[in-house]
């Protein structure tokens, strides 16, 4: 692979599986540099799993992921460490440290991997929460924030150490609507004026449509439908036509797979 191509991050033929239940199957994803790219689908179908084999938390049973042209698979383990910096998570529900305050919590990454001084750390810290809007928050913790304040905070720790990669794993979950509009825009400028490349993960179609340059729609282990926004909702796809307009009825049907119902009610006398 060319480590200039305009395609940062290649998911081939990815295969996955836990126990008897398979995840993904032949899946293929590409992530293009400098865009916002959106992973979604119904619940169960492996989304935080595929972040978590796009920085090797876990490793797929077929199949090869390549980040900046390097398949991650070979790296070994100071390698990796080192490989995972270029990446910024923002975790479900912010996961911030609740006996860290604001500023230190943005400031761990940087006295966990580097040797910066202190002065240096501060000003660092807060121009990262002034880009949040939160420089005033510094000196608050975790218990004193809103959802929203939440996010954001775990937002500038995501991006303290200046990453290549910004990975949101569900950012708008239980946020209200003000709070998200404020999520949404910071998703969009801060992947265009830092220049770096977005993955992010959510069931919240609306908020895609206005955020995402490209979305890959995944399903029963493979990707159902990929392009634009605007694509996916002028699409004649019945599954993709269900998950973006929200319908109850289509092929995601509402039972998980069981047993006979009857059967299973009524039982077996056990011997």
């Amino acid at each position: 692979m060319n480590a200039v191509s305009d395609n940062l991050i290649e998911i081939r033929d990815l295969d996955y599986a836990r126990g008897r239940r398979q995840i993904f199957k032949g899946l293929n994803i590409t992530i293009r540099r400098g865009e916002v790219t959106a992973i979604m689908g119904p619940s169960g179908t492996g989304k935080t799993t595929l972040l978590r084999l796009i920085t090797r938390q876990l490793i797929p049973d077929h199949g090869l992921v390549f980040v900046d042209g390097i398949d991650i698979s070979t790296l070994s383990t100071a390698e990796l460490y080192e490989f995972r910096e270029r990446f910024g998570m923002l975790f479900q529900n912010g996961a911030l440290l609740t006996d860290l305050s604001v500023f230190e919590n943005v400031a761990f990454p940087l006295r966990e991997h580097t040797n910066l001084s202190n002065r240096l750390i501060r000003h660092i810290v807060l121009t990262k929460l002034h880009a949040v809007g939160l420089r005033g928050a510094a000196d608050m913790w975790p218990s004193e924030l809103s959802g929203g304040m939440a996010r954001r905070v775990a937002l500038a720790r995501a991006m303290v150490m200046d990453p290549d990669i910004l990975i949101y794993d569900e950012p708008f979950v239980g946020l209200d609507p003000i709070s998200m509009g404020v999520i949404v825009r910071l998703v969009r400028q801060m992947n265009d004026a830092l220049g770096i490349s977005s993955i992010l993960v959510s069931h919240d179609v609306e908020e895609i449509s206005t955020v995402a340059d490209r979305t890959y729609l995944i399903s029963d282990g493979k990707v159902a439908a990929s392009g634009s926004p605007e694509e996916l909702h002028a699409t004649s796809s019945d599954l993709v036509r269900q998950f973006m307009h929200g319908m109850a009825d289509g092929p995601v049907a509402f039972h998980y797979d069981a047993p006979n119902y009857e059967e299973q009610l009524l039982g077996r006398d056990e011997d």
